[in-house]
């Protein structure tokens, strides 16, 4: 890839970086000058801290707003390829009689998501785990709101391992450790880690995902959680599209 590509693409972002108007850049990391905040944010500092803010360079904190814009840029335009790829997903599975671990692991995204769980991720899935994408992802323009259910969560996940993959193919100028602060922002107190791990291979009421599929329970009554309950809200008051678990 030429340097003219790299320009092409980093230009492209940061005109973006604009229409991510539900994530500050404060939220995505950047420190704000005092000069720049009211009187009742600047309370919220140290006098240490705001001595500390206002006394970066003027080059480096430019370096800093564009790395954080440069980011900005990329989260709007990795959640376009997230949705486009997911229905690219969608079309691949529906043409499949049954489907295996095996064609999931040769997908775009659904290969991202617990590979305990994959022969699961059938069209139908698909078609639920695309609404709460598109519902996720509109939050980065309509205010940002934490995911509702553990689809969500995931979609969250999703949305980020396109934006790592972006990163690595223009290698991109970004902010060191972007990932792990956006993740503690967009995934605060998040419970789909767990969806990774060993245990998920049985019950865990923790994850709200307790029901099992009656072809799913054993001679002990062990099982796997059953993937439709990862489109149930967590609390009454959580928003999730009603198509996405009805």
């Amino acid at each position: 890839m030429s340097a003219d590509d790299d320009d092409d693409i980093t230009e492209e972002l940061l005109a973006d970086a604009g229409k991510l108007t539900g994530l500050s850049l404060e939220l995505l990391g950047l420190d704000p000058h005092p000069d720049e905040m009211t009187a009742e944010q600047r309370l919220q500092f140290d006098p240490e801290d705001l001595e500390e803010m206002a006394s970066v360079a003027p080059d480096e904190r430019q370096m800093s707003v564009r790395q954080t814009c440069l980011l900005a840029g990329l989260l709007w335009n990795s959640s376009s390829v997230l949705i486009d790829q997911l229905f690219r997903d969608l079309g691949t599975l529906s043409k499949l009689d049954a489907v295996t671990p095996a064609d999931i692991a040769g997908t775009s995204v659904l290969s991202s998501l617990p590979p305990q769980f994959a022969a699961r991720y059938d069209a139908k899935f698909t078609q639920r785990f695309i609404v709460v994408a598109a519902d996720v992802t509109a939050s980065l323009a309509r205010g940002w709101t934490a995911p509702g259910c553990l689809a969500g969560e995931l979609a969250v996940r999703c949305l980020l391992d396109q934006a790592e993959i972006t990163e690595d193919i223009y290698e991109l100028d970004l902010p060191d450790e972007w990932r792990a602060n956006v993740e503690e922002v967009l995934l605060e107190d998040a419970e789909c880690e767990a969806l990774y791990s060993d245990e998920a291979l049985h019950p865990h009421e923790a994850l709200h995902a307790g029901e099992l599929l009656p072809d799913d329970a054993g001679a002990n009554g062990a099982g796997k959680p059953d993937v439709r309950d990862w489109f149930k809200p967590f609390t009454r008051g959580d928003a999730v599209p009603p198509y996405a678990w009805s």
